[in-house]
């Protein structure tokens, strides 16, 4: 992380400047009559959309939520390895690590032939796969998780708070005007219950789950089916004789349904999604009246001959799988052309079951892509056309998620005499699991070719960097101070491009090699993207971050001998940046040129989306090509 640019100041660095002309967040200070962009609800969706916006101060945000504060326990608790990397842009992913239980296996239980009425321990599987990420797959309550973003939105410079005890009651569109031309009606839910208020807004985001009021306001209606399948959950501190109580454990019994086990943080606590009763067609869980002494017992039935002796339920419900998604996850109908004004993100527009743990960390990732969309459009660096790709990308991966876990779940609740598919002895989980595990560690996003995706012409040079997919980060070491770090981690969630150029086997940046030609190109020529989108006054990489990568190892490459765009001058003080320069990592984590198939000889660049996607490989040389991608989309600084 980098710091002291603008000049030195004491403590805690994560703590941003405050910028100026801020609302009054005083206790009786009204609400705005105006804002940006409205969000609606605090879980983990909103909160991802909030922090990210926060970085941006000029954009004016607020967001609504129906509690009195902030959550303190149970929902969601599994964090996927694609959602880990996303919080390392954010700056916690570290704190998640440290707090958090890593799911290193899952051990599979089904009956004992021997003995029936017993389950036994089949088969364990490693929970993330070598080199399917840098990160950890992790359990944490998702409590800590809005805290996490709470405390980025209050370090902001827009030093932004959600206004609690306020829910949106109705959305509608004024399509003829573009001043905020969204009104919002909100109803208090706290001292002043019932009391309603009117805020216009440029943008509103629903984030306000399954009931969605943003939703219904547009038109959007939840499409699918259900399983007709109680199931509860619960948070425990227990004692038992069951072996693998700290592993992820799918328990499968002969007549009593199943068990999903989940080790929580803490070395103590752990969370157990547990089979209760069948439903009839038309009936609804509350019906019938279940409890958390219901889960405890049906679970000691599941799991014989161990038992669980529970000390204390720490949070508990109870749920019927459902899988339904809207038909578009914006305000524009169908055949309509004109750019979108209200989104609906999470459980708003898809719902599934938690037992693939996709939900929280699925809706996060459909904010995180809307999140630097709305930041271009207010900065006037991309016309509001480009949202609508929002929809258009996260639908079809919502879609794909809906599919899978739809027949995940009836996997994992098919009786025991339907759990093989070829006569092995591996249970048909768990096949399904492993076939699953790049789904499930949210690593299958594909996003198909577009304005910010593009046609893989020259993916023979990144094999291992897939364009559309997430960007597979990597061992390097950083050439100014010899620092082993994962290169995708110099990247932050700051609205920003990057360019990774990737040198050739001869290529040590002398003047006049490729990569020196690139980046003075990149610099000062006025077809160059550096140069047509960058403002005057702003750090030369505020829009377009590029950074090089050698195949030398360091104390072989000649700091003094790189180009100015890779050492630059930025900030208040005119600092230079030290930050930019990377080679190979030669002490044993891997090279990343081989990792990822990048092409030794002439080398490649790799354009990275603001959410971390992947959205060209280029070859080093391709100028044009480059431009021209970056002219499909942006607005140039004469035009903003």
């Amino acid at each position: 992380m980098q710091y002291y640019v603008d000049g030195f100041r004491g403590g805690d660095p994560d703590l941003k400047n405050a910028a100026p002309c801020r609302r009054d967040r005083s206790a009786f200070a009204p609400l705005p009559a105006e804002v940006d962009v409205l969000i609606a609800g605090c879980g983990p969706a909103g909160l991802c959309l909030a922090a990210q916006l926060s970085h941006f101060p000029e954009i004016d945000v607020m967001i609504v939520e129906r509690k009195p504060g902030p959550m303190e326990k149970g929902q969601a608790d599994g964090v996927n390895t694609r959602t880990m990397e996303m919080f390392q842009a954010f700056g916690f992913g570290e704190k998640v690590k440290r707090e958090s239980y890593w799911v290193n296996q899952t051990a599979f239980w089904t009956p004992d032939p021997q003995n029936p009425q017993h389950v036994r321990r089949i088969g364990r599987v490693q929970d993330v796969a070598d080199d399917s990420s840098e990160m950890p797959h992790t359990l944490i309550n998702q409590a800590r998780i809005h805290e996490l973003f709470l405390e980025v939105m209050r370090k902001s410079p827009a030093r932004l708070e959600p206004d609690y005890g306020w829910s949106v009651t109705d959305v509608s569109v004024d399509p003829d005007s573009d001043d905020h031309p969204v009104t919002v009606t909100l109803e208090n839910a706290g001292v002043n219950a019932g009391a309603t208020a009117t805020v216009r807004a440029n943008y509103v985001v629903g984030c306000d789950g399954a009931r969605s009021n943003v939703r219904k306001a547009i038109g959007g209606a939840l499409h699918g089916d259900a399983a007709h399948q109680a199931w509860g959950v619960m948070d425990i501190l227990a004692n038992t004789d069951f072996p693998d109580i700290r592993q992820k454990c799918i328990v499968s019994s002969a007549s009593e349904g199943n068990v999903l086990i989940l080790p929580r943080e803490g070395g103590y606590l752990f969370r157990m999604y547990v089979e209760l009763d069948k439903l009839a067609p038309d009936e609804r869980v509350a019906s019938r009246n279940l409890t958390s002494a219901h889960m405890i017992a049906a679970a000691n039935r599941i799991m014989a001959p161990y038992t669980i002796d529970v000390k204390e339920v720490v949070w508990w419900s109870v749920y019927e799988i459902g899988h339904r998604m809207t038909d578009r996850f914006d305000d524009v109908p169908a055949g309509e052309d004109r750019n979108p004004r209200v989104f609906t993100a999470g459980d708003a527009c898809h719902t599934h079951s938690p037992k693939a743990g996709q939900g929280m960390n699925v809706s996060m990732q459909d904010t995180f892509n809307l999140g630097w969309k709305l930041a271009h459009v207010f900065q006037g660096r991309a016309d509001a056309s480009l949202l609508r790709s929002y929809s258009a990308e996260r639908w079809l991966e919502a879609k794909r998620l809906v599919e899978t876990d739809h027949k995940w779940a009836r996997i994992m609740s098919a009786p025991p005499g339907e759990s093989e598919l070829d006569g092995s002895d591996v249970p048909r989980v768990q096949k399904q699991f492993v076939e699953n595990l790049e789904f499930t560690g949210g690593l299958a996003v594909e996003y198909v070719p577009s304005a910010i995706v593009a046609e893989p012409v020259h993916q023979q040079l990144a094999t291992g960097l897939g364009i559309g997919r997430r960007f597979h980060s990597a061992p390097v070491v950083r050439v100014s101070d010899a620092m082993q770090m994962q290169l995708g981690h110099a990247a932050e969630a700051d609205g920003r491009w990057r360019i990774y150029a990737f040198a050739g086997r001869a290529d040590s940046s002398a003047p006049g090699s490729a990569i020196h030609a690139l980046a003075d190109w990149l610099q000062s020529d006025p077809a160059s993207p550096v140069v047509r989108y960058t403002r005057p006054g702003e750090d030369i990489d505020a829009l377009i971050d590029f950074r090089a990568v050698f195949q030398q190892t360091f104390d072989q490459l000649a700091y003094e001998e790189m180009p100015a765009l890779l050492k630059p001058v930025k900030g208040r003080l005119g600092l230079q940046d030290y930050e930019k320069v990377f080679c190979t990592d030669h002490k044993g984590q891997g090279d990343i040129f081989d990792m990822r198939g990048i092409d030794r000889e002439g080398g490649c660049m790799v354009v990275v989306r603001p959410d971390q996607y992947i959205a060209h490989v280029l070859p080093l040389g391709a100028r044009a090509e480059l431009a021209a991608f970056f002219d499909g989309f942006l607005l140039p600084v004469a035009a903003a």
